[in-house]
């Protein structure tokens, strides 16, 4: 079955940087595009950035461009999210997304009817 495990969460202080890892099982991950999204405390889910399968097309939300980077080693099965600069609004847990296509789309920003399946979430604080 397919299951995806996010990890790498943690404190940390406002312009530091965390990288978080997720683990995909149960699917062929190399044919698929996925994406990060995160949910703020007492807020809704908020896409933050995708993939497409092979890796080399990227797209990230307004609010996280110039600052955080998504990759994947489809060889390991891992999608990965570098935060750099972090900042009090970015406090979050954060959720891998499997997309139901290979390549990017508008839709996957916009409707999250796009992923078929989702991880566990991993917390992200940013305060001092």
């Amino acid at each position: 079955e397919v299951q995806l495990v996010e990890s790498g969460g943690g404190l940390v202080q406002p312009g530091g940087s965390l990288r978080l890892s997720c683990a995909a099982s149960g699917f062929t991950f190399s044919s698929y595009a996925m994406s990060w999204v995160r949910q703020a405390p007492g807020k809704g889910l908020e896409w933050v950035s995708a993939i497409n399968s092979g890796g080399g097309s990227t797209s990230y939300a307004d609010s996280v461009k110039g600052r955080f980077t998504i990759s994947r080693d489809n060889a390991k099965n891992t999608l990965y999210l570098q935060m750099n600069s972090l900042k009090p609004e970015d406090t979050a847990v954060y959720y891998c997304a499997k997309s139901r296509r290979g390549a990017l789309t508008i839709i996957a920003t916009l409707d999250f009817d796009e992923y078929d399946y989702w991880g566990q979430g991993t917390q992200v604080t940013v305060s001092s």
